[in-house]
This record gives structure tokens, sequence and C-alpha cells, in this order.
């Protein structure tokens, strides 16, 4: 109940207490279109090919109020056909940024230490590899980072605490769903850190970490452990040369739809990867990620692991001015209860990007 009144008081005070500046607000848009053909090669079945396609239109809202604090949101325009048949796009909040430079997220805030997760180069294309879906092998440092759109998240200033630190803290609470075989998240608390520093000219340094605590339930059943972990990572930056390292440890809670059991996941995942501008047009890069996991029925721990190991590279172009070319390809490794998944194997990509 307390954090239900700390919501809702965050979003009263801050949007019901100033006074707006002028009328009407400023409305920007942005977004992209990319689509190519993607060509599978499993290391069982038959190679395929189909077109793939990723376009997104944002239009994002600003206004500042009387006393300096500026609020803003956004939406997202979808097609609802394969939009979860029109459930609408759920990533719209509210942020609001003081003149001290913190900022508060008001609903569908997110996680504070998925906020902090350090970005490792990988391919630029759209290629994916399947593999069997009861691989709960985790590919992502936020994987253990769960939390509702009923939350708030805290941003600090720039140099907090001490030089080129910034933090997040978070919290949210539970969607009031019905408490059945589904896993429902009745809450969570987290928080993160970004420290940036230059050691040359060119050269900088990012480190990224965070927590989080996630807790959730079944009826009649608890999980052997709650979802939740922490992360790590470096990123440095060399002039035209990008090199990033990180790492997850923790406990997820998979499979979570009511039509699939509740499966909780012992996982942990390390990514690396390489990013280099040639030039003004030509960029290359590289990724790998190695996760491991132990998966097991909810409220029991998994005793037989999966594992997932992907190396990615592309190569892309700067055609025009917001527009680029794009050839990527992955290859996948990966098991399922110690088994070999035959259903893994290696994709290529070739499309473009067009983004406004």
């Amino acid at each position: 109940m307390k954090k239900e009144l700390l919501i809702g008081t965050a979003l009263v005070s801050t949007l019901g207490a100033a006074s707006v500046a002028h009328a009407g607000v400023d409305a920007t848009m942005s977004g992209n279109h990319q689509t190519g053909l993607e060509f599978d090669s499993p290391n069982a079945g038959q190679d395929s090919r189909a077109q793939v396609n990723d376009n997104n239109f944002t239009v994002s809202l600003e206004q500042t109020t009387d006393e300096g604090i500026t609020i803003t949101s956004s939406f997202m325009l979808v097609n609802e056909a394969s939009n979860g048949g029109g459930n609408g796009d759920g990533d719209a909040g509210f942020t609001l940024a003081f003149t001290g430079g913190s900022k508060l997220d008001v609903l569908n805030a997110g996680n504070a230490s998925g906020t902090h997760d350090i970005s490792i180069p990988g391919s630029a294309g759209a290629e994916g590899v399947t593999i069997t879906t009861s691989n709960k092998a985790p590919t992502g440092l936020d994987f253990a980072t769960g939390s509702t759109v009923y939350g708030v998240e805290f941003h600090t200033a720039e140099d907090f605490l001490t030089d080129g630190l910034t933090m997040s803290f978070s919290i949210s609470t539970d969607d009031n769903k019905a408490n059945t075989s589904t896993y429902t998240n009745t809450g969570h608390v987290a928080f993160g850190g970004t420290y940036v520093t230059d050691i040359g000219e060119s050269n900088e340094v990012t480190l990224g970490f965070g927590y989080s605590a996630v807790e959730g339930a079944t009826t009649g059943t608890a999980p052997n452990s709650e979802e939740g972990g922490m992360h790590m990572g470096v990123s440095i930056v060399n002039g035209d040369l990008t090199i990033a390292v990180g790492f997850a440890d923790g406990d997820d809670i998979a499979s979570t739809t009511a039509s699939t059991p509740a499966v909780e996941v012992d996982g942990e995942v390390v990514k690396a990867g390489v990013k280099y501008i040639l030039d003004e047009d030509f960029t290359l890069n590289l990724g790998i990620t190695s996760g491991e996991g132990q998966d097991g029925a909810f409220g029991t721990a998994g005793t037989t692991e999966d594992s997932y190991d992907k190396t990615s590279a592309s190569i892309s172009y700067a055609v025009a001015d917001g527009v680029t070319a794009i050839l990527g390809y992955s290859d996948v490794d990966s098991s399922d209860e110690g088994a070999n998944d035959t259903t893994d194997g290696s994709a290529w990509y070739i499309g473009a990007n067009m983004s406004f």
C-alpha cells in the first residue's frame, strides 16, 4: 500500500501543482523504416529466407512549467494487427526534468538497474537464429530486471556524489491481477549507476552497474529464488574504436503466460563487442554473447544446464543522410538441458534503414 501511495503522490504533486508557461505542447516526430532479406541456415532442417521489417514512428511531447520543470512524454504509432490485437503501445509515461538536472519517470518507469546496463556492440542487422523455446539461457545484461508499469524511477543530476556519476532508483507495485497459476509480479526495488571519465583527449571510459530485486508468486507456490540480480560492464572509446564488455548474474522468472507454466531460471551471461568507424561512411561491428542457465519448474531449482553462444558481425554503409545499408551475420550454438540444440545455426541479413 505504501508503494501505491508514493506513486500516486508523485504523479499528482508533479503534474498537478505547477502551472504551465504557455498554451500548447511542443511535438516532434521521429522514427525509422528498416527492411531487408534474412537467410537462415539451421543445423537441422531446410534453409529459409524471408523479408524482415522494422518500422517505428514516435511522437514526442514537451512542455515547460512556470517553475522551470520540463514535462515530457511520447507515444508510438503502431500496426494494431501486429500489436496484440489493438492492446496499444505500452511505452507511454511521463518524465519530469527539474531545474537542478534530476528527472522523475512516472508510469511505465522501468527498472533502475536495467537503465544503466552497458551497450555492447553486435550485428546491426536484423538476422535472427531460432533456438528451442525451452532453452532459458539468458542473452541480455538486463535479464533479471523485472518491473511493472505501476512505478516511478528517479534519476539524479550529473556528478552525483562524485564527478562523472549519475544514478537511478526505482520502485513499482503489483498490477492487482488475480494470483493464479500465472506468475504475478507483486513489486520491485532497484538501483543503478553510470560513471563516465576521460582518460585522454579522445578517450572515454564508461562504467555501468545495477541491482534489482523483484517479488512475485503463483497460487500456493513460492519461487525457489525470487527474481533479481546484478550486472556490471565497461565501455572504452578511443577515437573511432569502441570496446565493451559486460557481465550479469541473477534469477529470472520466465514463461509467465497462462498457457505455459511459470519457470524459474538461475543464470549468468557475458557479452563483449567491438565497434570501429572506418570513415564517415563505413562502420564495423563484432559481438559475442555467452549465456548459461539452469531452469526448473516454478518453486524448484534447476539442475541441468542450458547454454547459448552467439557470434555476430555487420558492416554498415551510409548511403545518404539518414539512409544506411546493412550486411549482417550471426551464428548461434546452443544446448537445452545438456543436449545439443539442432534448431540453432547461422543467418545472414542484407537490408537498409531509413531514419528521420
